[in-house]
């Protein structure tokens, strides 16, 4: 007599093919996460996804028109990490864009202000990772 297996995340007998793990999707996703959960290293990449997409949307918020100068403390006080960003633009008269995705902005010299600046194409070819 053949040995019934079980699903080994909520024990439920498997039934169909002979290789099948999981009873459903659901059990295969919740033991996925859970291990992804175990490796410290996906943690802290989860950990600084989510810092860079909240950059993102305080952005996307402050600057609706695609292109707005404020406050550096205003964004701070939002909860913008200005440690983390994606990547680099570097312009011909040597400014340096710091971007979330396709938001950046620019220190400007002025005590505290901020330009905000959406991705256009023509950056494309003149882009730097994070170095």
């Amino acid at each position: 007599m053949k040995e019934e297996k079980q699903c080994p995340q909520c024990g439920n007998t498997l039934s169909g093919r002979s290789d099948k793990r999981f009873c459903s999707n659901q059990c295969r996703a919740q033991a996925h996460n859970a291990n992804r959960q175990q490796n410290e290293g996906e943690q802290l990449m989860l950990r600084i996804n989510a810092l860079l997409r909240r950059n993102r949307t305080i952005l996307r918020q402050a600057s609706p028109q695609g292109k707005t100068t404020t406050y550096r403390q205003v964004l701070e006080m939002a909860g913008f990490d200005f440690r983390h960003f994606t990547h680099l633009y570097r312009t011909k008269s040597g400014n340096t864009y710091h971007f979330c995705y396709d938001y950046g902005y620019l220190l400007l010299p002025e005590a505290g202000k901020v330009l905000i600046v959406n991705w256009q194409p023509y950056m494309d070819n003149r882009s730097q990772p994070f170095p």
